[in-house]
């Protein structure tokens, strides 16, 4: 079913917009079987999963830390982490920073942005963001590269207040690339859209989706 369900989301998005496959809780062999139809890009939420998976698997794979990520874990995973999604705070991007010089590596990290009417989701706020960036301390952080914008819509039915959220996060986007890295070719993600609402954060404007149950079925 992995192949079917792969071969039908790649015919269903467009070309410029990056498939991760979200495999977490899945085993190595449900990866290897995506991998072997050419998907190349995981997205895993718990560190030791993330770190026994890189160890176990081809080395060609990016992996990207999607899940909300704690400051001492950070340390793990700078070594070869593909891309860090949720870069939710000021101080988890600053120890981001302080784990990538220790590894030689300028780690590639998306701004994560509170968009969800529900306060368990994580993120910064439009004004948290445009202090941090005027900020000569933020200045300083030289071994990570923002290369985008990342959020969770809330979970709901309702489609209108979902696209609505994407719509906002779209905003976000825009205004923070024209005032903060309009000559940075690099800062071109906006990662939104799971298994349930990927169609809507395509039409409001995404660029990244992480999809997982459409593709290796339920979490076990």
């Amino acid at each position: 079913m992995i192949k079917e369900n792969l071969d039908e989301i790649r015919k269903s998005i467009p070309k410029d917009v990056t498939l991760v496959a979200v495999s977490k809780t899945k085993p190595n062999r449900a990866i290897l079987e995506a991998y072997e139809i050419g998907q190349r890009i995981f997205g895993e939420n718990k560190v030791q999963e993330l770190v026994d998976k890189y160890e176990a698997l081809p080395k060609d794979i990016e992996w990207h830390m999607i899940g909300h990520l704690q400051r001492n874990k950070v340390k793990y995973i700078a070594p070869f982490v593909g891309l860090i999604h949720g870069g939710d705070s000021f101080r988890l991007l600053k120890e981001i920073n302080k784990q990538g010089k220790k590894v030689g590596r300028v780690i590639p990290v998306l701004l994560q942005f509170h968009i969800a009417q529900e306060d368990s989701k994580f993120g910064f706020s439009m004004d948290e963001v445009k202090d941090m960036l005027e900020s000569s301390e933020f200045l300083e952080l030289e071994n990570i590269n923002i290369k985008g914008v990342m959020g969770m819509a809330t979970f709901t039915e309702n489609k209108e207040q979902i696209s609505d959220e994407f719509r906002t996060l779209h905003n976000y986007f825009q205004v923070v690339k024209s005032h903060y890295f309009k000559f940075n070719s690099e800062f071109e993600i906006i990662s939104m859209g799971m298994s349930g609402d990927y169609p809507i954060a395509i039409e409001e404007g995404s660029t990244m989706i992480r999809v997982g149950s459409s593709i290796f079925g339920e979490r076990s």
